[in-house]
C-alpha cells in the first residue's frame, strides 16, 4: 500500500509510524512544509490519564514519551483574588517540540523519514498514492481541495487568544480570571517542563480592542499581558513564539473521506483548547485509521468508510463537550459576576459532562466545600 501523509504533526507522524510498524512493505511518505525543529506554541496538555491510551498496543512509544511529561492531579481556578482548588481533575503536559521530536524518532525507527520543508501545493503532486491523508491542520490542503465533497465548514469563536510561554513553573493547571480597567482577561497556564509553562491569554472582543491589542506586535502584547498577570507570574516574563492573537476555529466535516482522501486531526475536527483533548484526539484518529486500513488491506474505500463509522461517534461526543466548553468561555466575563465558589462550579460543569454525583465521586473535597458554602 502506498500512503501519502500531508502534515508532520502528532497525527501524521504517529500514523506513519503505525502503518510502517504493522506493514514493513508499505510505502509511507510524509510531507511537512515546516522544518523538523519548528513548532508553534509551547506545551500541550492532555486530560485524564495523559497518554495511557497508547499503552495498550504501543508500550514502546508510551515508554518513550512518559519520562518527558509533567503531571498533576488537581486544578485551580482563581477569581476575585481567591484560589479555589479542585481535586481529582488530572492533567499532564509535554513540550510540543519534545513530543514532535519523539514521534519523529518513532517514525524513523521503522524506516519513515519525513520530508521537511516540502510544501505540497497540489494533490496531483502525490501521484499514484493509494491513500492520501490530510493531517495538515486547520488550513488543510486536502480539505480545501475537496471542500464540497467533505462538506467542510469552518466557523470562528469571537474571543481572542494568544499562546505565550513563561519560565514560571506553575504547581498545577490554573485558570486565572481578572477584571481590569482594560477589560476582562483569562489565562490558562500550566507547566510542561520543570522550568517552563504554557500561558494562554484569552480576552473578549471588547477587551481586545480596548486594550489596543489590535495595533500591537508580539513583544508589546507579551509585555502588557505580563503586566496584567504580574501576580500570577511573580516577576517572570512572558515569552513569545508566533504568539499572535487568534480566534478559535471550529472545523467540521460532514464526510470524512472522499475517493482516496481522508482527514484526521485538526484537518478533520478541532476541539477547544480548554478541554485538553486536541492532541489526544489527533493521535487516536491515527490509531483508528491504521486499524481500519489493516482490516481492509485490499479495499481502500471500505477501509476509509470503516474508519469513519468506528471513530465518528467518539469524536462527536468529545467535540460536543469541547463546543460547550468553548461557549462557556465566550461568556466568561458574564460568569465573573458569580462569587468564587459558584464561579468554580460553573467552570467545572461547563461541558455538561459533570453532574453532582460524578462530582462527588471525582472531586470529593471540592464537592464538600461547595456543599458547605451552600449551607
Amino acid at each position: 500500500m502506498r500512503v501519502a501523509i500531508l502534515g508532520a504533526g502528532p497525527a501524521g507522524l504517529y500514523l506513519a509510524y503505525l502503518i510502517k510498524r504493522r506493514d514493513a512493505s508499505a510505502e509511507v511518505r510524509v510531507f511537512e512544509q515546516n522544518s523538523a525543529d519548528a513548532t508553534f506554541g509551547f506545551g500541550v496538555v492532555f486530560s485524564d490519564r495523559a497518554l495511557e491510551f497508547l499503552n495498550e498496543d504501543d508500550p514502546a512509544t508510551f515508554a518513550a514519551i512518559v519520562p518527558h511529561v509533567e503531571s498533576w492531579t488537581e486544578l485551580a481556578v482563581v477569581h476575585c483574588g481567591e484560589r479555589v482548588r479542585i481535586d481529582g481533575v488530572g492533567f499532564a503536559a509535554i513540550g510540543r517540540l519534545d513530543l514532535l521530536q519523539l514521534l519523529q524518532a518513532r517514525a524513523r525507527s521503522v524506516g519513515v523519514e519525513p520530508a521537511f520543508r516540502h510544501t505540497v501545493t497540489d494533490l496531483r503532486e502525490l501521484g499514484d498514492a493509494d491513500v492520501i491523508v490530510g493531517a495538515d491542520g486547520v488550513n488543510s490542503l486536502v480539505r480545501r481541495t475537496h471542500a464540497t465533497a467533505f462538506g467542510a465548514t469552518t466557523t470562528y469563536l469571537t474571543n481572542r487568544f494568544a499562546w505565550f510561554g513563561t519560565t514560571q513553573p506553575f504547581e498545577t493547571l490554573t485558570q486565572t480570571f481578572l477584571r481590569t480597567d482594560l477589560g476582562d482577561f483569562n489565562a490558562h497556564h500550566y507547566r510542561y517542563a520543570p522550568a517552563m509553562s504554557t500561558f494562554i491569554v484569552e480576552v473578549t472582543e471588547a477587551t481586545f480592542t480596548r486594550a489596543g491589542f489590535d495595533h500591537m506586535g508580539e513583544a508589546a502584547s507579551a509585555a502588557l499581558c505580563a503586566e496584567v498577570f504580574s501576580d500570577a507570574l511573580d516577576g517572570h516574563p512572558l515569552v513569545s513564539n508566533h504568539s499572535v492573537w487568534r480566534r478559535f476555529p471550529i472545523v467540521r466535516n460532514a464526510r470524512w473521506q472522499h475517493d482516496r482522501c481522508v482527514l484526521i486531526g485538526d484537518a478533520l475536527h478541532t476541539a477547544h483548547f480548554s478541554i485538553g483533548s486536541g492532541t489526544r484526539l489527533a493521535m487516536e484518529d491515527a490509531i483508528a485509521l491504521d486499524r481500519a486500513l489493516a482490516a481492509h488491506p485490499a479495499d481502500v474505500p471500505a477501509a476509509l468508510a470503516a474508519f469513519a463509522a468506528a471513530r465518528r461517534p467518539i469524536v462527536e461526543k468529545l467535540t460536543e463537550a469541547a463546543n460547550a466548553s468553548g461557549a462557556w468561555y465566550e461568556r466568561f466575563a458574564d460568569h465573573m459576576a458569580l462569587a468564587p465558589l459558584d464561579f468554580a462550579m460553573s467552570y467545572l460543569t461547563r461541558s455538561g459532562r459533570v453532574d453532582p454525583e460524578r462530582l462527588r465521586q471525582s472531586s470529593p473535597r471540592f464537592a464538600e466545600r461547595y456543599a458547605r458554602g451552600m449551607g
